[in-house]
């Protein structure tokens, strides 16, 4: 081999071996805090979850509206399987849980006041780097009273954080994962899902307000845009009086967003 040779295959090597390396230790931090957040999961989340309302139960088959509130609690408080206490001793961020039974959805929510971004690439822990956490932006309440509230989070590759969300591009899919389980130190919320959509890339709470009914419509019908591609439930009938859960991830498209909406049916 040539001497010149030699130095365009010891400086590919070096490359080779640097993106190697490079790509072991980037897998290997994600793989890290994965494990931490299912660390988490075990030390704060009880196995055992009440029951909860289907559709059937909660008087809302044959296309009926779809809104079952509880307005007294007293009799069938709710049983929250999550130590707050212990989450937000480690982060005062962490304000809810969400669950998605049946899928690998099961982690803390979080807001960092004063900076929207924050956990795009931070853990719950608050360790820089994927897969980040699930989190919401400063202007939606954390009570999750809004008319529309948006959960932010990562398109994992092996399916953690909102890796799993494409699933429900799928009907079938739908129909059998289609409850969403959310927990705050006070509440329990329990969302059924009626669509999923590929949408484009507009910042959803800038351009319809989460907190005004009329712009809930209005986001409700954006949904249905021609130049989108989505899957519905068909049985469900939501409108701007209902009270809607979006949750949001990349797609590996930037001119695009993968959403799963869901509306309440019922909080304790």
């Amino acid at each position: 081999m040539k001497k010149k040779e030699k130095v365009i295959f010891g400086i590919c090597l070096a490359l080779f071996l640097g993106a190697s390396a490079f790509a072991a230790s980037y897998y290997m931090s994600v793989r890290q805090n994965e494990k931490a957040y299912e660390k988490m999961a075990e030390e704060a989340v009880a196995v055992t979850v009440s029951p909860t309302p289907s559709l059937a139960a909660a008087g809302q088959d044959d296309g009926k509206k779809v809104q079952k509130r509880q307005e007294d609690n007293e009799e069938d408080p709710a049983q929250i399987p999550v130590d707050f206490t212990s989450l937000q001793a480690k982060n005062p961020d962490i304000y809810a849980w969400i669950r998605i039974p049946g899928t690998k959805v099961d982690y803390p929510v979080l807001q960092r006041e004063g900076d929207d971004s924050y956990y795009l690439k931070r853990t719950a822990e608050g360790v820089e780097g994927l897969p980040g956490s699930l989190y919401t932006e400063s202007c939606s309440s954390r009570d999750f009273t809004d008319c529309n509230t948006v959960i932010y989070g990562h398109n994992m590759r092996d399916g953690s954080m909102f890796g799993g969300l494409d699933a429900y591009a799928d009907r079938e899919y739908m129909e059998e994962h289609g409850q969403i389980l959310i927990y705050t130190p006070q509440h329990q919320y329990t969302y059924q899902i009626f669509a999923a959509v590929t949408y484009d890339n507009r910042h959803i709470l800038h351009s319809y307000d989460g907190r005004d009914r009329m712009q809930l419509q209005s986001f409700l019908d954006s949904l249905h845009q021609e130049d989108f591609s989505a899957t519905w439930n068909e049985r469900l009938q939501v409108t701007g009086d209902d009270r809607v859960l979006t949750l949001s991830t990349c797609n590996g498209n930037d001119e695009q967003r993968f959403l799963v909406e869901a509306v309440l049916i019922d909080e304790k």
